[in-house]
């Protein structure tokens, strides 16, 4: 690749005598075929087939293009704690959150100002909690998917948050 980058611009070189050698590198680097590479002047003509044919380059069709030279968009990450795998809050306020259509039991959260300064919505996994406001909860990342807007969980046994209380059979 790069005696090919050499040869070709020894064989530019004369024909762009005003250029300096970065803008030669340039204009290898994007011109799309070599007869464009040769000759500066034509880079303003349009490439028709004919002249593609004629410069030994191969002419695209529209098809070819469509398929090939697609740019998909970028999927944005996702990352609610800035991709921390655990982080501390105060908790402001706990709220009861409906879920989405077919479910209908009604899900505990809390309402948490995050260590980085972000308020956040909370789920609190398990049967009963005692938190209140300015409790101190430690949440990890994991969405609720029926609860719209939660994207983090509490975790229950650190810091004020209390384990889940084990029922007795009696």
């Amino acid at each position: 690749m790069i005696s090919l980058l050499a040869r070709l611009t020894a064989a530019v070189r004369p024909a762009l005598s005003g250029c300096p050698a970065s803008g030669v590198q340039r204009m290898l680097s994007t011109a799309p075929c070599p007869l464009l590479r040769r000759a500066p002047a034509l880079q303003q003509a349009p490439l028709t087939p004919l002249s593609a044919a004629a410069a030994g380059c191969r002419a695209i069709s529209l098809e070819t293009l469509h398929r090939r030279l697609q740019n998909p968009k970028r999927r944005i990450k996702k990352r609610p704690l800035d991709g921390n795998p655990q982080m501390k809050g105060v908790v402001l306020k706990t709220l009861i959150k409906k879920p989405k259509k077919p479910n209908s039991a009604n899900r505990r959260c809390c309402l948490v100002r995050l260590s980085n300064g972000k308020e956040m919505i909370a789920y609190i996994p398990g049967e009963g909690h005692n938190l209140q406001e300015h409790n101190i909860v430690l949440v990890r990342v994991g969405r609720l998917r029926d609860v719209p807007g939660v994207k983090i969980k509490c975790i229950r046994g650190k810091y004020d948050l209390s384990h889940v209380v084990k029922k007795s059979n009696a």
